[in-house]
């Protein structure tokens, strides 16, 4: 899974740099087709359940699962690209949100509440620990930072020889709640959060799903093991090092990268 995570690291690092302003999400699919090939890995969006493309693009009130086109981004867009990737039949799949051209005030702190809630739920990924305080830390770091939606209807998941397996990881709930975390398990968090309401309906091609209300959105994602030393990020380069280094969580990220 580490290297199916690095894979996904690797090219969401590329679709960041390269997404701007007269850049299509359907150049950006093209990019991580590339690198795909080039690390031997398989997608694993493409097909699953008929979806045709390799990455999610969602732009401005898409939220999730927005299939790439080839409309050019434009100055102020908002992007989250999700993404997955395949190696020896073990997945890794993440998210960033991308501001596309001179960056808007209320939605680079949206997406920098929406990162750091997902990073809460990482550190929160510790043997011994309950399932929902996950989700907890997810809800209470959003709604420290104002007044923002939390979808309800799309949750992180577990993961491994599977995209999406059991349990279903929530963005909100109470703590102590849930399965006992063990050593072994393997989650993607991802929360998505919008500016306005946290309702959303799905567009007429069964895919794309869009705030009710217009409100633009923001979607981060991480894999991650639950180790009997702390949580590895699998699709972060460093394994989240720097993260918890910097908050005093234990980790195994450093030593075994």
């Amino acid at each position: 899974m580490r290297k199916a995570g690095l894979v996904v690291a690797h090219t969401l690092l590329r679709i960041a740099n390269e997404a701007g302003p007269g850049v299509t999400t359907a150049d950006l699919d093209r990019i991580a087709r590339e690198e795909l090939k080039r690390a031997g890995a398989i997608p694993s969006f493409l097909d699953y359940h008929g979806y045709p493309s390799v990455i999610c693009s969602s732009v401005n009130e898409e939220v999730v699962h927005a299939i790439p086109n080839e409309r050019p981004l434009i100055d102020g867009d908002i992007l989250s690209v999700d993404f997955g990737a395949i190696v020896q039949g073990w997945h890794g799949d993440a998210a960033v949100t991308i501001e596309i051209g001179e960056p808007i005030e209320e939605q680079t702190r949206l997406s920098n509440v929406t990162r750091a809630s997902m990073w809460a739920g990482l550190a929160k990924a510790q043997p011994g620990n309950r399932l929902s305080d996950i989700s907890n830390a997810v809800e209470t770091t959003i709604d420290a930072a104002g007044e923002y939606g939390i979808l309800q209807e799309y949750t992180g998941h577990g993961i491994g020889t599977e995209m999406h397996m059991d349990p279903a990881v929530p963005n909100y709930g109470a703590p102590g709640h849930g399965p006992e975390l063990v050593p072994g398990m393997a989650l993607a968090i991802e929360p998505m959060v919008t500016l306005g309401s946290r309702h959303v309906r799905t567009l007429a091609d069964h895919w794309t799903v869009v705030t009710v209300d217009g409100s633009r959105a923001s979607h981060w994602e991480n894999t991650v093991a639950i180790t009997e030393e702390g949580p590895w990020v699998l699709t972060e380069l460093d394994g989240g090092a720097e993260y918890f280094a910097a908050h005093g969580i234990a980790s195994p990220a450093a030593s075994r990268d």
